[in-house]
């Protein structure tokens, strides 16, 4: 029996088959906004808490927003909240009583996280004079041991502890902080809308500027439901609480902020967010039900758009850049409706003999952050016996120090 032959169909050899192809998807990319837009959802949630609060929050059209607007439903049905959690773990310290707690607050975590940016001119140079004089003692220290050890010592990186303390102003609910930060995404959309109308113009193209103007409105209307200032501002106002905000042991500073019946409960503050009372309601559910919709429905039209994708990348990469700038960018505390004032600084090469200042100034403060500097309460005998004398008359100073007979230098 011969054998069988197969037939098999040849292909014509072209090594420039490829180079056409990436040619045609390098001049119109194709799908790929589409895909695009699943990607990067974390980032546009954390620029959303960073502008939440007014009607409007500019947070720029931008790659991600479906997939955030899909696990923000899950987040309202699941955990039922909208607010992610804060991005810098601190601690919240009651200055009278000494209640210590974890930090689930978004604003909190963010003025502690940008303490370096907004601290006070005044804390930075009392901090250098503090490892200035640290490094001078370290120095000397080796050169006695060993001559000349101490000139290849690094210069330290902390020293001691800095408590800085600060006065609240009147607190203001729902401030976006119109800053920069906040004005720039009206800005950027204005530019997405220009570049929009290019195609629109020269080619007769007003898929590209109708998937723009599409794409802006749910963005805003996400960013505009109710509950976000709900949850961003969960605590009580006109405070008079004392209230001690630092990332704890072994961290340089520490914040002091004097209440005085104008801020915020920072302690309520502190617990609101993921406080049951403020969980996100069934009319908020069901609001981001229809929004993820919409932008489910956005990606399958982007995905149908062929011609001129150039421009509608360039729409994407430019709301994109806006939502990395926001959602990391170091802001002042009156961004999230928090105006401090600067009252002094208090800080010493070591931690203990700064809490001893600062209970002698600011009754029951420095006292209450002793576990927190030194966890396991074991104190040498002559702190302990310091720390003993200052607690039999810390009632009497910490009423004589509120009712204004002792005031704070």
């Amino acid at each position: 029996m011969p054998p069988v032959l197969v037939d098999l169909p040849r292909r014509d050899f072209d090594p420039g088959d490829q180079s056409r192809e990436f040619w045609v998807q390098w001049k119109n990319p194709g799908d790929v906004f589409s895909v695009l837009l699943i990607l990067g959802g974390d980032v546009v949630a954390r620029a959303l808490a960073q502008l939440v609060g007014s009607g409007i929050t500019p947070v720029a059209f931008s790659f991600g927003w479906v997939a955030y607007a899909v696990s923000a439903v899950v987040s309202a049905f699941g955990e039922n909240k909208l607010m992610p959690l804060p991005d810098t773990s601190c601690k919240v310290i009651n200055a009278k009583w000494g209640h210590t707690r974890d930090n689930t607050s978004w604003i909190i975590g963010r003025i502690v996280r940008d303490y370096d940016v907004w601290k006070e001119e005044d804390v930075s140079e009392h901090l250098k004079t503090m490892l200035d004089a640290k490094d001078r003692c370290d120095r000397e220290k080796a050169n006695k041991e060993v001559p000349g050890s101490g000139d290849s010592l690094r210069y330290p990186i902390r020293v001691g502890l800095c408590v800085s303390i600060y006065k609240a102003g009147e607190a203001q609910v729902g401030t976006p902080g119109y800053d920069f930060v906040y004005w720039l995404g009206f800005g950027i959309s204005a530019l997405q809308l220009g570049i929009a109308a290019i195609p629109c113009g020269v080619f007769g193209d007003w898929g590209i500027f109708l998937i723009t103007v599409a794409g802006i409105l749910l963005s805003y209307v996400t960013g505009s439901l109710p509950q976000w200032k709900e949850e961003k501002w969960a605590c009580r106002v006109k405070s008079d609480k004392d209230v001690i905000l630092t990332r704890g042991n072994g961290s340089q500073h520490a914040i002091l902020i004097l209440g005085n019946r104008q801020g915020f409960d920072l302690e309520d503050l502190a617990a609101g967010q993921t406080n049951i009372a403020v969980s996100a309601p069934m009319k908020t559910r069901l609001a981001l039900t229809g929004l993820a919709a919409l932008w489910i429905l956005l990606l399958i039209t982007a995905a149908g758009i062929k011609k001129n994708t150039w421009f509608l990348l360039a729409i994407g990469g430019v709301g994109i850049l806006q939502n990395i700038f926001v959602a990391g960018k170091m802001r002042y505390p009156r961004a999230y409706g928090i105006p401090l004032t600067f009252v002094e600084v208090i800080g010493l090469p070591k931690v203990m003999d700064t809490l001893f200042v600062v209970e002698k100034k600011y009754p029951c403060a420095g006292a209450n952050m002793i576990n927190t500097f030194f966890p396991g309460g074991n104190l040498r005998d002559n702190d302990q016996r310091t720390w003993d004398d200052l607690a039999r008359s810390a009632t009497a100073r910490w009423k004589a120090w509120k009712e204004g007979r002792i005031e704070p230098s």
